[in-house]
């Protein structure tokens, strides 16, 4: 399906609340990383990857967006804009947009990864499911002596354990047909849709990404990212 032109979402409608104070006056997804805002590394990206066209879902602060990206032909795509008129979360957003092909790749506007987000819209649509979803492993530690405890009395212990978990990257591949499960002009995340479709025994396909993969939502990450950002943008920008 290599000569079907790709279509991508971003959404790029949110607050920013957790990664105050910086995003009192930008957007997230306007917040720099190295010489450029995240939002245009995943631009760069997505046209690199061969997507023609990219819809960015706004709300909070669109004008900004709009002034930036314009219509996308600095970057050799076509960029438009779904308008949000009141906040419906993550999924949702997606009803306002009217032309959406069968398959269409759909991601928030604060990830910075390394993922072929071509080669992942082709392991999609060639094989016509309904979602899938790039994730990547983490580690979590718990930094505390963690103990075990029955009827007041200790029973075990465990120091700084770690758990290992399999995250959502917030890059997704998306069928069209997902739309008839979102519940018209009301609030509908991303938790909601896996509720919907585990409830419903719907495939949900789990791509694990093995390489680079930050969320910037949080201060201590963005930071993160800025520092990785001096080591692997050019490999994140040009590839």
């Amino acid at each position: 399906m290599s000569d079907i032109p790709k279509r991508a979402v971003i959404l790029a409608g949110g607050h920013g609340t957790r990664l105050r104070p910086y995003t009192v006056v930008l957007p997230k997804p306007l917040m720099p990383i190295g010489e450029y805002p995240i939002l245009e590394v995943i631009v760069r990206q997505l046209a690199r990857h061969g997507f023609t066209h990219i819809t960015m879902a706004v709300n909070h602060q669109a004008n900004l967006m709009k002034a930036f990206f314009g219509d996308g032909s600095q970057w050799n795509v076509r960029i438009d804009y779904s308008m949000e008129t009141k906040p419906l979360s993550t999924v949702a957003p997606l009803t306002l947009i009217p032309d959406l092909p069968d398959h269409f790749l759909m991601m928030n506007g604060d990830v910075l990864t390394d993922l072929d987000m071509g080669c992942f819209w082709e392991a999609h649509a060639n094989e016509n499911r309904l979602m899938t979803i790039a994730a990547s492993r983490r580690k979590q530690v718990i930094d505390y002596g963690v103990l075990k405890v029955d009827s007041g009395e200790l029973t075990g212990f465990e120091e700084k354990p770690a758990n290992d978990y399999i995250v959502s990257m917030g890059v997704y591949m998306m069928s069209k047909r997902i739309l008839s499960l979102v519940p018209p002009d009301q609030k509908f995340g991303f938790d909601d849709l896996m509720y919907a479709m585990l409830a419903q025994k719907l495939q949900v396909c789990v791509q694990v990404h093995q390489g680079y993969w930050m969320d910037i939502g949080r201060p201590d990450d963005y930071m993160q990212a800025i520092q990785d950002f001096e080591t692997r943008g050019d490999t994140l920008i040009n590839g």
